[in-house]
């Protein structure tokens, strides 16, 4: 027995949070189902378009991009499913929220393994459409978000997996757009688990020559004999149980990138032939008597100040400065803390695929812990964290439990006020409150003068200004 009207519309709608006019479709073969959707959306302030079935569904897309679509699982022809399918074949980043009559949970699962953001049940409450709707159009905006600064950022190109919008991030892609089409060497530092690999691979990536090998020397990892072996190569009979000759890892990087990850790693004799290979452009394998021509890019990584191994003695001043021709400084998570939400989102999805989990989200109050925790490991410890959140999840939302212990033990305080979003992730509310408590906090540091708490800030007088009166901020 199908629902009436009068059963399904039950209570008032909550208010539409994006403030803008989103587009909505609605592909249900009832009439009623139908027009309960329209009136509930319509009085939101939603553009609804409706049609009883996949194929109008599918042209009404052909027609125009939509900010959400409503399926219903149960079609005629074309079912719920291969719809689904096909939506996300066009666009993958569609946001598709499916109808079911049955509630299974088998069902959702399956629909979100597909790509379904999420679904309701018949009969559903004009609350539960409207909060299903606005988390879906929160998701959408946050990707069009993404795309859109990448895209500002990056032209064609891309920057790999490095994540964040942060003035700091920002830098670092012009930095790197910058540096990429050159063949000078450069030395990137940072603390472990900054991203330094990360930010070799997206220099190699936009350096013009991707198709060519980047090739990952872990410095550290092997006693200085074995390491130039593995560096230069060597000739047949070149040492006792050299039964063949070997290509080095400059020969097989020739043409591309190589990367030196901890440089400061490298014994002194070592050093010394990597300083001819960036001076000549060539090596001698062990054992040969002829070198070898090369062109290699060469990026260095390390987490010392090599200043100081010079002063001491344990680097070579020569190659030192040879290597910091351009050096790239990357900062701590803890100094770039806007970019937890988008790295949490970033890890989120990336886990989640990759275990086969229906995670899509973290709730308020766990995003608030991340983003007040002092990261001593940075992103490295913060995506282990993600990762383990994924694979421990029983439900698409990551909650405090289960977040380490280590996390818990030291809870720092909350962001202020409350944040209603019915145990979903809020990006947008949460960067809110985040930035309005950094402001408030600069404005009591300096005793409520904008000025200063501009200059503290890095901001334009006027932008400070624009902000307080945007967040309606109110310091005494």
């Amino acid at each position: 027995m199908r629902e009436t009207k009068a059963q399904l519309v039950d209570r008032e709608p909550a208010r539409n949070p994006t403030g803008v006019s989103a587009r909505v479709l609605v592909i249900d073969d009832e009439p009623i189902i139908r027009d309960v959707l329209h009136d509930i959306l319509s009085r939101e302030g939603y553009v609804i378009d409706s049609v009883p079935d996949a194929e109008s569904g599918l042209k009404a897309l052909d027609s125009g991009e939509r900010d959400l679509i409503i399926l219903d699982l149960m079609l005629p022809g074309i079912g719920g499913f291969e719809t689904l399918k096909e939506i996300k074949r066009r666009d993958p980043d569609s946001v598709v929220v499916m109808i079911t009559a049955y509630g299974s949970v088998e069902t959702a699962v399956q629909a979100m393994r597909m790509g379904a953001h999420d679904y309701l049940t018949k009969p559903f409450k004009n609350e539960d459409v409207l909060r299903t709707l606005n988390t879906g159009l929160r998701h959408r905006r946050v990707l069009a978000e993404n795309r859109t600064l990448r895209r500002a950022l990056q032209g064609k190109a891309h920057f790999g997996e490095l994540v964040g919008k942060s003035p700091a991030m920002q830098q670092l892609y012009r930095l790197i757009e910058q540096v990429a089409p050159s063949r000078s060497t450069v030395l990137i530092q940072g603390e472990s688990g900054t991203g330094k690999e990360l930010v070799a691979q997206a220099i190699h990536l936009k350096s013009g020559r991707p198709e060519e090998a980047f090739v990952v020397v872990n410095s550290g990892s092997m006693p200085a004999d074995l390491l130039e072996s593995n560096l230069f190569g060597h000739v047949k009979g070149a040492f006792t149980g050299a039964i063949q000759s070997k290509k080095g890892l400059f020969e097989v990087a020739n043409g591309g990138s190589i990367f030196f990850d901890e440089i400061s790693t490298i014994k002194p004799e070592v050093q010394a032939k990597l300083l001819r290979v960036i001076q000549e452009k060539e090596f001698l394998p062990l054992g040969a008597v002829q070198s070898e021509q090369v062109d290699v890019r060469i990026i260095a990584a390390t987490n010392i100040d090599l200043q100081v191994l010079v002063q001491r003695g344990e680097f070579r001043e020569d190659l030192y400065y040879r290597l910091n021709v351009i050096n790239i400084k990357l900062p701590p998570l803890q100094d770039r803390r806007e970019d937890i939400p988008l790295l949490v989102d970033h890890f989120i999805v990336k886990y989640a695929a990759e275990n086969g989990k229906v995670v899509r989200a973290i709730t308020p109050e766990a995003l608030a812990l991340l983003i007040n925790h002092s990261w001593p490991g940075n992103v490295r410890e913060l995506e282990n964290v993600i990762e383990r959140a994924v694979v421990l999840a029983s439900s698409p939302v990551i909650g405090l439990e289960l977040l380490p212990e280590t996390l818990q033990g030291d809870r720092p305080r909350p962001l202020p006020g409350p944040i209603q979003m019915d145990g979903h992730m809020s990006f947008y509310e949460t960067m809110d409150r985040l930035e309005r408590e950094i402001i408030l906090g600069t404005l009591k540091s300096v005793n409520g003068v904008q000025r200063k708490a501009a200059a503290r800030l890095g901001l334009n007088p006027t932008t400070l200004n624009e902000k307080i009166k945007r967040l309606k901020i109110q310091y005494r």
